[in-house]
């Protein structure tokens, strides 16, 4: 090996040598150690930086159209200034661009945050508001899963409960009612299959989640129809009866009434009520 020579002042030569890389080996790690700690200052001099002026930033940004860079800010507040009254603002604008964005996970995740960490403020509805809309940018058709309208439904029924007289509320309402016809669309969808492959009681079930849940929908006429419809087939006469009855003193000039009439009459039977049929019970009250 090197370190065995033996001629001259080889070996001498080789210490010295090793002593010089030493050098070297210490002297750049005192470069990069001061290097790391120039980096380590300027990050905690930017973490410094007081909440309002990264809000203002944040703010002006957001003004200009660029979002992504108005997030940053806003997330910087978020992390930095956890506690100060500008984290609370930066949040909900948090919450606003993840949803302008179309990032409907993050913009919930935020929201969500928002509405545990500040219950009582007066943001709290748009929080809400922002989570309802994010879950209903993703609703499916209705022959698909229907997990996104029904959260959908959750946040804007929360919103309109606690905050009645929001401005948001109205909106909300509205967004309630589609989504209750979607979630109605949907037991229509599967009820039809299962009565098309004359699996009545399948079906009838699927068509009674309407009739109890959704009855001021577009789909309750055909509900009722399909009830007439299913019962008769099963030879549950009295129950076809008082679903066609039903639906002829709601919707007296609809074409399903028509069509429930004249299944009816191909036995020589009429629509008739029964007030003791689960039918007429869930309409007691209620005026279409």
């Amino acid at each position: 090996m090197v370190g065995e020579y033996r001629t001259g002042t080889g070996k001498m030569t080789f210490r010295t040598r090793r002593g010089s890389r030493v050098a070297l080996v210490a002297l750049s790690a005192l470069v990069l150690s001061a290097c790391s700690s120039t980096k380590d200052e300027d990050e905690f001099v930017g973490d410094t930086t007081p909440p309002a002026v990264l809000f203002n930033e944040g703010l002006a940004l957001r003004q200009e159209g660029r979002l992504t860079d108005a997030r940053t800010k806003f997330e910087q507040i978020d992390k930095q200034h956890p506690y100060s009254e500008y984290s609370r603002k930066a949040l909900i604008n948090l919450a606003y661009l993840n949803y302008s964005q179309g990032k409907y996970a993050e913009a919930i995740t935020s929201a969500k945050r928002f509405t545990t960490l500040y219950p009582g403020s007066e943001d709290s509805a748009y929080a809400l508001y922002i989570i309802g809309q994010s879950y209903n940018k993703q609703i499916p058709d209705v022959t698909r899963d229907q997990e996104m309208t029904q959260r959908s439904l959750a946040a804007f029924s929360e919103l309109v409960q606690r905050y009645p007289d929001s401005e948001y509320a109205e909106d909300a309402r509205a967004k309630i009612r589609v989504a209750h016809d979607q979630l109605a669309g949907k037991e229509m969808e599967v009820g039809r299959y299962y009565l098309k492959r004359r699996q009545y009681i399948a079906a009838i079930n699927r068509f009674k989640v309407v009739v109890t849940n959704y009855q001021t929908t577009r789909h309750i006429e055909e509900a009722l129809y399909r009830l007439t419809e299913a019962y008769y087939a099963l030879g549950v006469i009295n129950e076809a009866q008082t679903a066609a009855a039903v639906l002829g003193h709601n919707f007296p000039d609809s074409q399903w009434y028509k069509d429930a009439y004249s299944l009816l009459k191909t036995g020589g039977h009429s629509p008739s009520e029964d007030s003791g049929s689960w039918i007429s019970r869930a309409f007691e009250g209620i005026s279409l």
